[in-house]
């Protein structure tokens, strides 16, 4: 690992105005991280499948000039409620706007990146009304690679039942293209989240849709994908281990008002690995400049 790679959670927020709360609705505890003036308009920001907030810590400074930053934990999650049910795309939809109606909320911008694209075009389709744009960054929900969703499944499972360093690290180190973006204060902050008592019954219900059964009554199929009526951006990677490029430009051409963008030398978590490319293309699109 270089100076040039290693990046710390502490040093990308310390230089922002930003907290860290909790929002407790009716059934769920959502917990987040926020920077930016609450008079500019709403981005929300969402993680993949066993992720957390500070997925995004990198491109909150950049955001934040335009826009007030809620990134979440999903249900299930991070820090949020952890509720003992397997989890479909319709719980974590209840959780946002549940969250939206907390913060005050109708109607915001949203990136959402592998789960959190999932949910986000699934909301954009069930609530027209409530986004402005979206981005689906490496979004899931279009696939069922039974290959793919056995190396997520074994890589999570195994670091739920033993959050040691080494099976952390080695779930972090599928997201990236450059094992060396894996540093210790990253694997630190996740194995803090996977090591609450909690975690693994949390990680059995947040895995139902590697299940193929559950996984099919979720998918995102063609026909709904043509029902987004709001600008959509559909980004991909060279080396995002889900899927091809072929698979973006495919979802890009179903969405109405879609658009792709493709970044090189970039996993699963492009706006970690390369925030600079990243924010460039996020502020372009949603300020349609």
């Amino acid at each position: 690992m270089t100076e040039s790679t290693f990046t710390s959670v502490w040093s990308d927020l310390a230089p922002l105005e930003f907290s860290q709360g909790y929002i407790r609705a009716e059934k769920y505890t959502t917990r987040y991280l926020h920077t930016g003036d609450v008079s500019k308009p709403t981005l929300i920001a969402m993680h993949g499948i066993t992720g957390h907030a500070e997925a995004y810590v990198r491109n909150f400074e950049a955001l934040s000039e335009h826009f007030s930053v809620w990134a979440i934990d999903f249900i299930g999650h991070g820090y949020s409620s952890k509720p003992d049910q397997p989890l479909e795309i319709k719980d974590y939809i209840e959780q946002l706007l549940e969250f939206m109606a907390a913060i005050g909320v109708d109607k915001a911008y949203f990136t959402g990146e592998s789960l959190g694209g999932w949910v986000g075009a699934q909301f954009a389709i069930d609530y027209p009304e409530k986004v402005e744009r979206i981005l689906l960054n490496t979004m899931g929900g279009t696939m069922a690679n039974p290959v793919v969703m056995e190396r997520l499944y074994t890589l999570s499972m195994e670091a739920a039942k033993d959050p040691s360093w080494d099976r952390v690290k080695a779930r972090l180190e599928w997201l990236m293209a450059d094992p060396a973006m894996v540093t210790d204060d990253l694997i630190k902050t996740r194995q803090a989240i996977f090591s609450q008592p909690d975690w693994l019954k949390a990680c059995i219900s947040n895995m139902a849709l590697q299940d193929p059964t559950i996984r099919r009554r979720n998918m995102l199929t063609d026909e709904a994908l043509g029902q987004i009526k709001a600008p959509a951006l559909v980004l991909w990677t060279t080396k995002d281990p889900s899927g091809p490029v072929d698979e973006g430009r495919r979802i890009a051409s179903l969405i109405p008002n879609g658009e792709l963008a493709i970044m090189e030398n970039c996993g699963h978590w492009p706006q970690y690995e390369d925030p600079a490319t990243f924010n460039k293309i996020i502020l372009d699109f949603l300020l349609d400049r």
